[in-house]
């Protein structure tokens, strides 16, 4: 039996109610997101392969010439004599290099650990520091309220709340995108506990009203035992949105339509329909956040305005891989000059280390 599951199958547009036509607007959105969420779904594996074959290699090749910096940067830090400033320039490369690395998938255990032991002795010397910062300013409070001491500590204390002032702004991103993941959890649980009430109630009314066992006519028993099974296989896949235009098509046949939905019907299927629509939002999100590889590229596509599509993505690998491309072919030649001594001091003194 083949049916059309518009709204508006039997009533002419012109008679629905506005709260049906909005149904209908609803419907044809969901529609849309349905073709959309298989068209991301098809991507998302395609993209996933292609990033493997492409920007996966490229990161490889890039990490590994930046352990090298690394790991030369640091024996150079061992074995030669350097300026105060230069060894700050070395200092900050080789923490930055360490923090970059710690986090990479693509080293071996090896370099792993190397990097971590450098990383924590820098975060040893940070603290370290900060310890003698604050011993410093204990011993000027206690002196006399000297106006050089006064002038000093306000230096000091200045010093002391910009730290603090960068640690809050960091703490702050971190807490507030982990109140975003919690709203975000929060309603996508919510949707799905309001879909599987849904989709239990708007099944049992449909399989209580088009039953075939009830229905002497051979010819209707078997349209409704058709029906049923596309109920029953809806059920299945946990479809709401199929099962709810079901129900409004079951109705419409039943002569329902002609009276019009209550405004209880039209609430429930609101309310029933906007849980889909979470759910397949949520979906296509989880997918295009899956697909988004650079952190960069995350916080653009949030402060966007406008939804990605799946060719941007594509446009994006295709530029990234050009963009890391170059770049390994930067740090490979910055890595011919950190090789030897008098490449590294030319490197320092033009402050491109």
């Amino acid at each position: 039996m083949s049916f059309d599951l518009k709204l508006s199958v039997q009533q002419d547009s012109q008679n629905l109610s506005p709260q049906q036509k909005k149904l209908n607007r609803l419907i044809e959105q969901i529609e849309q997101q349905k073709i959309q969420l298989a068209a991301w779904q098809k991507a998302q594996a395609e993209i996933q392969q292609q990033a493997r074959k492409t920007l996966v290699p490229i990161y490889s090749e890039l990490h590994n010439i930046l352990f090298q910096q690394l790991e030369q940067l640091w024996s150079c830090l061992q074995v030669h004599e350097f300026s105060k400033a230069d060894i700050a320039q070395l200092d900050d490369k080789i923490r930055n290099l360490a923090k970059l690395l710690k986090n990479s998938q693509v080293l071996s255990e090896q370099q792993k650990i190397k990097v971590v032991q450098i990383d924590e002795f820098y975060q040893q010397h940070a603290e370290h520091n900060q310890a003698k910062k604050n011993k410093k300013k204990a011993t000027i409070e206690s002196h006399d309220s000297t106006e050089t001491y006064e002038q000093h500590l306000e230096y000091e204390q200045v010093e002391v709340d910009l730290d603090g002032y960068e640690y809050d702004e960091q703490q702050h991103e971190v807490e507030r995108e982990q109140h975003r993941l919690s709203r975000q959890k929060q309603k996508r649980e919510q949707a799905q506990k309001m879909a599987e009430q849904s989709l239990k109630t708007v099944y049992l009314k449909i399989a209580s009203i088009i039953h075939p066992d009830r229905e002497q006519d051979e010819q209707l028993k078997v349209e409704k035992t058709e029906m049923l099974q596309h109920a029953n296989a809806a059920y299945e896949k946990q479809d709401l949105f199929y099962l709810l235009k079901l129900q409004i098509q079951v109705e419409q046949n039943r002569g329902v339509a002609q009276k019009g939905l209550s405004n209880e019907q039209v609430k429930f299927y609101k309310l029933a329909l906007d849980a889909q629509k979470q759910q397949l939002d949520a979906q296509i999100e989880e997918i295009i956040e899956s697909l988004n590889w650079m952190k960069q590229a995350k916080l653009k596509v949030k402060k966007s305005s406008n939804p990605i599509q799946i060719a941007d993505l594509y446009k994006k690998l295709d530029a990234d891989c050009v963009e890391l491309k170059q770049q390994v072919k930067w740090e490979k030649e910055r890595l011919k000059y950190m090789s030897k001594l008098k490449g590294l001091e030319m490197l320092l003194e033009n402050g491109v280390l």
